[in-house]
């Protein structure tokens, strides 16, 4: 897997203020990016038990 293939973006919401959620391609696991005006953050999106959220990846062979 290239470097630049690592991270998928599965959904995006906005111009000015922008929502995504993108996926970790080795591990599967859900980050929420925001991003209004000059100013942007990431985290890792939670379950309601607290752990991350992940969505099963395929693995290359």
């Amino acid at each position: 897997m290239k470097k630049s293939d690592r991270f998928r973006k599965i959904f995006s919401q906005g111009v000015m203020d922008i929502f995504e959620i993108w996926v970790d391609q080795e591990t599967g696991v859900n980050y929420l990016y925001h991003a209004s005006g000059y100013a942007g953050g990431l985290t890792v999106m939670l379950g309601r038990d607290g752990k991350p959220v992940i969505t099963p990846v395929q693995q290359e062979e």
